[in-house]
């Protein structure tokens, strides 16, 4: 069994920042392909940023260059640098565990999810 605390969401204001964090427990952390997903009202879950057990990040177009996905496995966990955040990236984000990698793009039928935390981005 897989836990996931998603942590430090809230409301911001256009052109502020955020950083989000996602403790894992109940696994081999190092293991796991990890990401971030984001969800809005009447819409599917849609990656945001993914890292792969060795470190290597992948980015939705949309967020290039102005999010960074990175990871701590001393310490458990997956962040999200969010940079320049505007109305759009209002979303509940999600952190999820055990991505699997597929030609068409990442897999998350066999993943763990947190339960999400709120991002506002609003003046």
């Amino acid at each position: 069994q897989v836990q996931l605390v998603e942590s430090g969401g809230g409301l911001v204001q256009p052109g502020g920042s955020l950083r989000l964090s996602c403790a894992a427990s109940g696994t081999i952390f190092s293991a796991y392909n990890m990401g971030w997903y984001r969800q809005t009202p009447g819409k599917q879950r849609e990656l945001v940023a993914a890292i792969t057990s060795g470190g290597r990040t992948s980015y939705a177009d949309s967020v290039k260059g102005r999010f960074t996905i990175s990871r701590d496995n001393a310490k458990n966990t997956v962040s999200l640098q969010m940079n320049n955040l505007q109305p759009e990236h209002t979303a509940v984000y999600f952190c999820v565990a055990n991505l699997v990698r597929l030609p068409t793009g990442w897999s998350t039928s066999g993943g763990y999810w947190g339960q999400g935390t709120q991002v506002t981005v609003s003046s």
